[in-house]
């Protein structure tokens, strides 16, 4: 959104865009406690945690946030795996990567114990764990997830040297009951199940986001009724619905963003309209 369409509704920046600043996302109580738990307990103590929940339901929220303050921890290492469909040669060299490791995805057993070391080294000098977090995990294939187990772990699997986030959708729970995978889901520690949002709170995150931007009063408050009722528990579904509206009442210029547009926007044709009937139905012999 440029310039001179946020100045028309008094915005700072696009309150419904997936590239919202950190400080302006919108964060349930259940987030802060999960990610109060990543920072006062797994990144010093190492292990596994996951997020798990349907499309919109909050997953990639949470991660930006983790990844933000677990960034601001002085002597926290953190890494994203940006690419969770590798092979296990492909894994080893994004893990270089990530770590500042240089390995050759020929050698294993290399690159294993480099990882290690270095991990282990991190930890003499700050006593913090490095954190690895990995959305759309479950794209991840059950050998690279052994694997990331067996490189987390060491004297006979009592310490951790490596903190893991998971984040993936219903699916991930279903791979991590597969036999080879028991082991791994043995070991999460901390869990987050995120579910459809109530009413409530789809009002709460609407008001959240448009008094972040700088227009609390952006919608009438029949029209956020309106929206938080037809966005099925579902974030994205409302900020996507939401975003439409507001290109639709900048394109015509409109101050205002009520039920109106709302009915301009998305209502259905009328049946037998003239946009809706075919060509040849007007014609009568």
């Amino acid at each position: 959104m440029n310039r001179k369409l946020l100045s028309l509704y008094g915005l700072k920046w696009n309150p419904f865009s997936p590239e919202l600043p950190t400080e302006a996302l919108f964060v349930t109580p259940r987030i802060e406690s999960f990610c109060w738990r990543i920072e006062n307990a797994l990144v010093r103590e190492g292990g596994f945690a996951l997020i798990t929940g349907d499309p919109g339901t909050g997953k990639s929220v949470a991660l930006r946030l983790l990844a933000e303050r677990l960034s601001g921890l002085r002597d926290v290492k953190v890494g994203a795996l940006t690419h969770p469909q590798s092979n296990l040669a492909d894994f080893y060299r994004e893990m270089g990567e990530l770590f500042g490791v240089s390995l050759r995805p020929h050698n294993r057993w290399n690159g294993f114990k480099a990882l290690r070391e270095t991990w282990k080294a991190h930890i003499d000098t700050t006593l913090a764990r490095p954190v690895l977090l990995v959305d759309e995990a479950q794209e991840m294939s059950p050998v690279v997830l052994s694997e990331l187990r067996l490189l987390t772990s060491t004297c006979f699997d009592s310490r951790n040297i490596l903190s893991v986030v998971l984040a993936g959708d219903p699916r991930l729970p279903l791979m991590l009951r597969r036999d080879e995978l028991l082991p791994l889901a043995s070991r999460i520690r901390t869990r987050l199940a995120l579910d459809y949002a109530t009413l409530d709170e789809l009002k709460t995150c609407l008001g959240h986001l448009t008094r972040a931007a700088g227009n609390a009063g952006l919608f009438t408050a029949e029209l956020g009724d309106t929206l938080c009722e037809h966005a099925l528990g579902n974030y994205r579904v409302l900020t996507t619905m939401a975003a439409d509206l507001l290109a639709a009442a900048a394109e015509r210029d409109s101050t205002t963003l009520d039920e109106k547009l709302y009915l301009e926007v998305f209502a259905p044709p009328v049946a037998g309209s003239a946009a809706g009937r075919p060509a040849n139905s007007a014609r009568r012999r």
